[in-house]
């Protein structure tokens, strides 16, 4: 089944601002909570829908992305899909304020452990290197990569065997501390991070004898990255969850992928049309003839029509970069150039002589003859 459109799952315009895409997250989330829709798994779909939306247009980067490319700039392994329940919560749950994600609207209690948040890992950032081929047809590329995983000892809590912790006695284990100020327009309450647990809630009586407490250790690890066709130089991608853990617990952060476009020794690229200068001889102009020009998908053959003049433009339909929203191909434009001798034998000189007065060989371009933007400017159109 096709994603909508982000801005439609939010009910927003792409103009949208910040505040507006916020408080349009907030008004669904509110309606499709899991609380106030039990068993309901439409509801709980729709609940995860909006946080998918909310993910990426309430990022900068992520938005301009999605705006540009659509969901094909996001999926292949990148961007919002497949969030679970745990990633909402520890993720968006601030955005409704209080102890608890939904605490203001469905009464204290809460969710995930009292309304404990869950911190997120640092991302990590890498520049990953494709030829051009590999940008016209798409490609899965595996790399290693050092990042802090949960420390397999402990379980990423900090504690000795994991087990050598104890429930914070400020908090109860909450997370959070509550104040209550009595005002003229009745009791304000107010939450903030439990300043002797830092939130967490429990607190290590001995540290792990690997991780020393931090809950983490420094691996290497081989990702698979399935890289979309018609990815750009400068482009990022994101692969969730795929970054740092957090100390002592949390939500990884993202693996950032930016794209380095290799140059190619002949293929220029421009959008999705690849460019090539084709140079010919003169006699190859005249007489005409058939050769053989590379394209990304290896070399094929095109015939030089008798009379071909330099700056003439051959068009390959569908031999160009396949567009990243699956809008079809480009094409490959071949550039013709007659190529002029810079030095001649006696030979060959006397042979050109003879023909200088021909009036064959006088320029007469005709009134139809056009000019060679003007020929780039009708490939385009």
């Amino acid at each position: 089944m096709a994603k909508r459109d982000y801005y439609e799952v939010l009910e927003v315009s792409k103009g949208a601002s910040q505040e507006e895409i916020k408080k349009a997250y907030r008004k669904l989330a509110i309606k499709y909570h899991p609380d106030k829709n039990p068993d309901d798994h439409t509801a709980e779909d729709k609940f995860k829908e909006a946080a998918e939306a909310y993910e990426v247009l309430s990022d900068p980067q992520k938005r301009q992305r999605y705006d540009q490319f659509g969901h094909q700039g996001m999926n292949g392994g990148f961007g919002g899909g497949g969030m679970n329940m745990e990633d909402i919560f520890s993720q968006f749950g601030d955005i409704f304020g209080g102890g608890s994600p939904f605490e203001s609207f469905f009464g204290g209690g809460g969710r995930s452990g009292g309304g404990r948040r869950q911190r997120k890992g640092s991302n990590l950032r890498i520049k990953l290197k494709l030829n051009l081929e590999e940008i016209a047809n798409g490609v899965e590329k595996k790399i290693k990569v050092k990042r802090y995983v949960a420390c397999g000892t402990c379980g990423g809590n900090g504690a000795k065997n994991g087990t050598d912790m104890q429930t914070c006695g400020q908090c109860q284990g909450s997370g959070q501390v509550r104040k209550v100020v009595n005002t003229m327009l009745g009791q304000m309450v107010s939450t903030a991070t439990c300043p002797t647990c830092n939130g967490e809630g429990r607190i290590v009586t001995r540290n792990c004898d690997v991780c020393h407490g931090s809950g983490r250790e420094l691996q290497e690890e081989v990702i698979t990255i399935n890289v979309p066709a018609g990815v750009m130089d400068g482009m990022q991608l994101s692969m969730s969850g795929k970054g740092n853990v957090p100390e002592r617990g949390g939500v990884a952060g993202d693996l950032l992928i930016q794209i380095e476009e290799e140059v190619h020794p002949t293929l220029k690229r421009d959008g999705n049309n690849i460019i090539y200068d084709q140079y010919i001889s003169f006699v190859d102009a005249a007489l005409g003839a058939d050769i053989e020009v590379p394209t990304i998908t290896g070399k094929v053959k095109i015939n030089i029509k008798p009379g071909t003049q330099s700056g003439e433009i051959f068009r390959l339909r569908g031999k160009g970069i396949k567009d990243i929203n699956g809008y079809g191909k480009g094409d490959q434009l071949i550039h013709v150039n007659v190529w002029t001798p810079k030095s001649l034998s006696a030979d060959e000189r006397a042979t050109l002589e003879r023909l200088r007065d021909s009036d064959n060989f006088a320029p007469h371009p005709g009134k139809n003859e056009k000019s060679f933007f003007e020929k780039v400017k009708d490939y385009f159109q």
